[in-house]
């Protein structure tokens, strides 16, 4: 399809969108880290999972890796936002490495639940990928306590005398994570849950972000982020749940000619790990092809900010 073909397609901008509190508060910390005591600042894991946001931080001096054991003895262990095991910091703290918690305050919150419904006698049904670093994370707290559950069936197979407590990994989308907890809660009956949800509010409010988004008639979303990042993927599903077309982008490639072809209402967000930065650039390319200045739909406004652990706040 040529430019002039798309002469006055429209882009719909959801609102909010790109980094949330809990990113923030992350990558600042391995900012101002690198400003106060110089390179290197190491890092275990991707801080966020957005490839942009980790090369930015590698040029100005932060390492990371993938375990805290491949750390220089007494340098700087910051741990990403996702979340960690105890046994991770208590390894990390015997091998004389100096710890800084970058954990999203919401995640640690579903560490307390682990934590509370295990110690009070209960089976912990964490619903959420495997894999999945802040599962992974979670998991750690009570082990001999936690089965992960990623599907109604396995919620259907769960075998347990125990009585059960459900909490969830945090970028899930609430569509995916009601019908398994329907199906636990059918199989063993009455379930103990935490007092609020625990998809945290930005994870919801991108949800329901790109949901107006189709509803305002975008045919077509583009959501910004990386394949490695778990509530960009979300949006991309929860978009194609609600009749779009969808796709992830990375906000710095070209856009596929053939991606566009036919859409004269584009949806355009990212993920929570994705900086406005890249937004921008796929706001000018789309202009580029001939479509309007960005039109933000706005379903919830944030204002939510995190306190800086003490290691690196400042008087």
């Amino acid at each position: 399809m040529t430019v002039s073909a798309l002469s006055g397609g429209r882009v719909l901008l959801a609102a909010p969108r790109s980094f949330c509190a809990g990113v923030d508060r992350a990558i600042e910390i391995v900012e101002r880290l690198l400003e106060q005591h110089g390179a290197p600042v190491y890092v275990r894991h991707q801080i966020v999972h957005n490839e942009h946001v980790v090369r930015r931080l590698e040029a100005l001096g932060a390492v990371f890796v993938e375990d805290e054991s491949e750390i220089p003895e007494g340098e700087f262990c910051v741990l990403s936002a996702h979340g960690v095991a105890p046994s991770v910091k208590a390894n990390a703290k015997a091998r004389g490495l100096r710890v800084v918690d970058a954990t999203c305050p919401l995640v640690n919150k579903v560490h307390a639940e682990a934590r509370r419904y295990a110690d009070s006698g209960h089976i912990v049904a964490l619903v959420g990928h495997a894999d999945h670093v802040e599962v992974i994370g979670a998991r750690g707290e009570r082990p001999e306590s936690t089965v992960v559950i990623e599907t109604p069936e396995q919620a259907r197979a769960l075998i347990t005398d125990r009585p059960v407590a459900v909490i969830t990994q945090t970028t899930l989308s609430l569509d995916d994570v009601a019908p398994i907890v329907d199906a636990l809660e059918a199989h063993v009956g009455t379930l103990r849950r935490p007092s609020a949800d625990d998809i945290c509010y930005a994870t919801q409010n991108r949800q329901d972000a790109v949901k107006e988004l189709v509803a305002q008639g975008a045919s077509l979303v583009l959501v910004i982020g990386s394949e490695t990042s778990s509530n960009a993927q979300r949006l991309v599903e929860v978009a194609e749940a609600a009749g779009a077309v969808a796709t992830l982008v990375d906000g710095e490639s070209p856009l596929d000619e053939e991606l566009l072809s036919g859409h004269r209402i584009v949806g355009l967000t990212a993920g929570a790990s994705t900086p406005e930065e890249l937004v921008l650039a796929t706001a000018e390319r789309l202009a580029q092809r001939g479509y309007t200045a960005p039109e933000e739909i706005t379903v919830a406004r944030e204002h939510v900010h995190f306190r800086l652990p003490r290691e690196v706040a400042t008087a």
